[in-house]
């Protein structure tokens, strides 16, 4: 469900931290990993997201595993990859795979576009839109 609502938000990179590498039995398996790497590229290849340029991260959020720094325990783990048009990725924990992420760009030579989520009637300041500057730029007294 998140896979799909981020693709449907226009999230263009993703990366999958597959958590709880510590409670599988056996503890930190390679196949158990392996298996959900699988079962997850599937999906997110339905949705629209090419798993080449996903990049999958073992970890154990409760030991640190593969969080900061390589784990010992997960020794198979040979580290991700990512293909994009920009310059291919890689790298080993899930840090490294953050890091990695490009920033979007932002085009603010067109014209202003702020899709509002909401608007806010607020006493003693007055209406308040919410929404998100897709285009364009906003400042102050426009």
């Amino acid at each position: 469900e998140h896979a799909l609502l981020a693709f449907t938000l226009g999230v263009k990179q993703l990366i999958v931290g597959v958590n709880k590498m510590d409670s599988t039995e056996p503890p930190y398996s390679q196949k158990r990993f392996e298996e959900i790497t699988k079962e997850v590229s599937a999906y997110i290849k339905k949705i629209g997201y090419n798993p080449a340029t996903v990049a999958f991260v073992p970890i154990s959020g409760w030991h640190g595993d593969n969080m900061l720094e390589a784990s010992e325990k997960m020794s198979w783990y040979k580290g991700w990859k990512v293909e994009r048009k920009e310059g291919n990725a890689s790298g080993t924990t899930l840090l490294e795979a953050l890091d990695a992420i490009l920033t979007p760009s932002r085009p603010t030579d067109k014209a202003l576009r702020l899709p509002l989520q909401d608007v806010y009637k607020i006493g003693g300041i007055g209406t308040v839109p919410v929404g998100r500057v897709e285009t364009g730029l906003l400042k102050p007294g426009m």
